[in-house]
């Protein structure tokens, strides 16, 4: 049995990107900000943020277009690893293919509950 799975509770950074694939159908591109506290060996609290791009298709990329910079978000897919060139170097970049988004902020809930998660 195999699981990849990646759940992520964080913001937005910038707002979201909208971009067209070779098929013509929608992508957008966005990214969640995680942070990690812990209290070092001087018991001094000290913190870490990750940035986490994420790539959404379809309703959910018209969806994700919605957000805004700063938006609390809930964001649930699987772990993608994808390779490309750049200046004749090889590089590895890795991504959430997202497969849902929920909005956390208590404005947004009270007026869009649910509104992604496409059928």
């Amino acid at each position: 049995m195999y699981l990849n799975r990646l759940t992520l509770i964080g913001f937005t950074g910038d707002d979201p990107q909208a971009k067209t694939t070779n098929n013509e159908s929608m992508l957008t591109t966005f990214s969640v900000a995680t942070k990690t506290s812990w209290k070092n060996s001087d018991g001094i609290w000290e913190s870490r943020t990750e940035w986490h791009r994420c790539v959404a298709f379809g309703k959910l990329a018209e969806f994700a277009l919605g957000l805004k910079k700063g938006a609390h978000v809930q964001v649930e897919g699987e772990l993608r690893s994808r390779e490309y060139q750049k200046d004749g170097v090889a590089h590895r970049a890795f991504e959430c293919r997202v497969e849902s988004i929920l909005k956390l902020d208590r404005a947004a809930r009270r007026v869009e509950p649910d509104a992604a998660h496409p059928e």
